[in-house]
């Protein structure tokens, strides 16, 4: 009995060994030989890509986030992401690039909380060897990044001003012009509101009211209470973003004056379209494609592409109550292109 015993243990002792040394390989870091866009052999010669977005619960960077993921699939990247807590938190960013730069990131992708307190840590990253890429919202200056890849913002604003310009001047209206905006010193809320400016053909002077909800539909509704008290004859509403648009409209419903009040806004995300642009809830907005931008962003990082300067992504004005003189697509279009 105890001969047998003892050939048994010689008999295990090989397929043991052959176990130790398979989790020996898994330990020390082994992915089975995965081939890497870096070219090398194993999974961590893939090149890392960092996305950080304003905030996680918007679609609009819902759909950023889902574009890169697929994107980094397809160029066998690896993305790591995070993002503020909202569309203001610069602090969060800054800390989320500083620990991408330690993770050794090749590239960083980001839509800036605050176009100039982000700048530091874009030219530390930078100067980590790090290729820093700003999507949506231009840092400032903008040379602090090596690119942006963005929506011409200003572009997306003077559209929907021209359209309310137009509509305006077709039924013989004076507007009465308030504004619901992002936050002081943020670009893309700064670029949106001067373009609708332009494209009204209108200044500051000429806007009745004015209020920051930094793209929130909560903050906009108490804006937009707080406007009505200041301008109870409101008709015409621009703001930042539909979130914004669909926070004024509740204002507006409520106050029993939804009825008469024309609303523009920026984004083209699918709930806007769906619940905004089909019931008129909102009258026209600027459609704009974060899938583009989260897409060329990983496949020039990940090819090692050399990038810089500005990439326009795309802008649609969409509504279904088209102007004379000025181009735009219908909500028909716009649902086939949405996002979120």
């Amino acid at each position: 009995m105890r001969r047998s015993r003892m050939a048994a243990l010689v008999a295990i002792m090989p397929v043991v060994a052959v176990a130790l040394v398979a989790c020996g390989g898994d330990d020390s870091g082994g992915s089975g030989g995965s081939s890497g866009s870096s070219g090398g052999g194993g999974g961590g010669d893939k090149v890392m890509i960092g996305l950080i977005t304003k905030t996680e619960s918007n679609p609009f960077f819902v759909k950023m986030k889902e574009a890169a993921e697929a994107a980094a699939k397809a160029n066998n990247a690896e993305l790591t992401t995070a993002a503020g807590k909202t569309d203001t938190d610069v602090q969060t960013q800054i800390t989320a690039m500083e620990n991408m730069v330690t993770r050794g990131a090749k590239g960083i992708l980001i839509t800036p909380s605050q176009s100039k307190a982000i700048v530091p840590a874009m030219e530390k990253a930078r100067a980590a060897g790090v290729k820093v890429i700003a999507l949506d919202t231009p840092p400032e200056p903008q040379d602090a990044a090596d690119a942006l890849f963005a929506t011409d913002n200003e572009k997306a604003g003077e559209l929907i001003g021209a359209w309310a310009k137009a509509k305006f001047a077709k039924d013989g209206m004076e507007a009465k012009v308030v504004t619901i905006d992002l936050a002081p010193g943020v670009s893309v809320g700064i670029l949106r509101h001067n373009g609708f400016l332009k494209g009204f053909g209108i200044t500051d002077k000429d806007v009745l009211g004015h209020a920051d909800a930094e793209g929130n539909q909560a903050k906009a509704q108490g804006a937009m209470e707080n406007l009505l008290q200041k301008v109870p004859d409101v008709n015409l509403v621009y703001t930042i973003n539909e979130p914004s648009a669909f926070g004024a409209h509740q204002a507006l419903k409520a106050a029993g004056k939804d009825k008469g009040v024309t609303i523009v806004s920026v984004d083209g995300g699918c709930q806007a379209i769906k619940e905004g642009i089909i019931p008129k809830v909102i009258s026209a907005t600027s459609q704009q494609y974060p899938q583009n931008m989260a897409k060329l962003g990983v496949e020039a990082i990940a090819k090692g592409e050399k990038v810089s300067g500005y990439k326009d992504t795309g802008v649609t004005l969409i509504t279904d109550d088209p102007q004379d003189g000025v181009e735009s697509k219908d909500s028909k279009f716009g649902s086939e292109n949405c996002w979120g």
